[in-house]
């Protein structure tokens, strides 16, 4: 089955023009298991290759593309040109007052001398049972209110069906949920996966995090040999349908419910 953090870290390398390369070796204590390597859209080597092909633990892969995202984000801060360093200033006259910084000055100036804050960086898990009460609260952004009790008891039977609810988090908070599910049915040669719910919060929507939900959820479904996945949303959410056209899904069908 694949990792769902090193899916995410596919996934960022992807958004960097890269390609994560995993290693092909699948028994583990054997040379090369768990390994990883980033090239580029040519397959030229970028980080952790060698001849034998990848050779970095994800944990150096992430820290090499953290790396890189914090120098963007330190350029994306700069915008101004840099001062002529070859321009003499003027010295001030010797009577002239000294002028004394206001307090806006200098916190001013303290900013400009801080480091950029290099921003937190998505991952990706599996729910857990604490999660309940977060997950409640993004339940409810969908329109749906459950009980904090409820979404644990739901979460421990999805556990014994191997369908918990992916997860991404930004500085260990969670900030969306994909529901994900799979089953037989009589009249496909393969298992149909499904996506039950997926929500990302409001403030952190534009990041990308939906799509890399969408992606994990993808290659969940994949090892368990699914070659279909279907998705409802309400008819009212027409951002949501044009975000699954963006992502390569088809509108195939009219859905039909009714309480019993």
């Amino acid at each position: 089955m694949s990792d769902p953090r090193v899916d995410a870290l596919a996934q960022s390398a992807r958004n960097r023009g890269l390609k994560l390369v995993r290693s092909r070796v699948r028994t583990p204590g054997k040379p090369g298991f768990g390994k990883t390597g980033l090239v580029d859209a040519s397959g030229k080597n970028v980080f952790g290759m060698d001849s034998k092909g990848p050779a970095a633990d994800p944990d150096t892969v992430e820290e090499f593309l953290r790396n890189l995202e914090a120098q963007d984000w330190g350029a994306s801060l700069g915008g101004a040109d840099p001062p002529n360093l070859s321009v003499k200033k003027k010295h001030p006259k010797a009577d002239a007052p000294t002028a004394t910084p206001s307090a806006g000055q200098a916190r001013a100036r303290k900013r400009s001398t801080e480091q950029p804050r290099v921003p937190p960086r998505p991952q990706i898990r599996n729910a857990k049972a604490g999660d309940a009460a977060r997950l409640a609260e993004l339940i409810g952004e969908l329109g749906h209110d459950i009980e904090v009790e409820q979404v644990r008891n739901n979460l421990a039977l999805l556990g014994k069906t191997k369908e918990t609810p992916l997860v991404v988090t930004l500085d260990d908070i969670i900030v969306g949920m994909c529901g994900v599910a799979r089953r037989v049915v009589i009249s496909r040669p393969a298992p149909l996966g499904r996506i039950t719910s997926l929500i990302v919060t409001k403030d952190t929507q534009g990041l990308g995090l939906g799509r890399m939900l969408v992606e994990a959820a993808e290659s969940w479904m994949r090892d368990y040999g699914c070659k279909l996945v279907e998705v409802t949303s309400n008819d009212r959410r027409s951002e949501a349908h044009a975000f699954y056209r963006h992502m390569g899904y088809e509108r195939t069908s009219i859905r039909f419910a009714k309480k019993l």
